[in-house]
C-alpha cells in the first residue's frame, strides 16, 4: 500500500533573493532525506510554484512511502526532525494530506 504525502508551505521571505535561498535550502535538506531511508521512501521530490503566486502555495514536497508505518518511521526519524527545524524558520504556515495509492 503505497502513502503519498504532500505538503505544502507558504514561504516568509517577501523578496526574490529570499525567496529563492529559502526554496534551495529547502529542496536540498528535504530531497536529501530520501537517503536516509531507502528502505520507507520511494520517491521524495520538493518543487516550487511556478503560477498564480497570489493565491497558491510557494513550495509543495511529494513524497511516496511504502506503507502508512513508513510515513510515521519517517516522520520521527531525527534527521527529519532536524530539517523540520530548518523549514520551520522559512515558512509561515503549513498544509499537509496523506492518502493511498491505489
Amino acid at each position: 500500500m503505497t502513502i503519498r504525502h504532500i505538503v505544502s508551505w507558504k514561504l516568509t521571505a517577501t523578496d526574490e533573493a529570499g525567496r529563492d535561498a529559502a526554496f534551495a535550502t529547502m529542496q536540498t535538506e528535504l530531497e536529501a532525506l530520501a537517503g536516509f531511508m531507502p528502505d520507507d521512501i520511494i520517491a521524495l521530490q520538493v518543487g516550487r510554484n511556478i503560477a498564480y503566486p497570489e493565491s497558491n502555495w510557494d513550495v509543495v514536497l511529494v513524497g511516496d512511502y511504502v506503507s502508512l508505518e513508513a510515513l510515521d518511521r519517517y516522520q520521527v526519524h531525527p534527521e527529519h526532525q532536524r530539517v523540520v527545524q530548518i523549514v520551520r524558520q522559512l515558512v509561515s504556515a503549513r498544509s499537509a494530506v496523506d492518502f493511498q495509492l491505489d
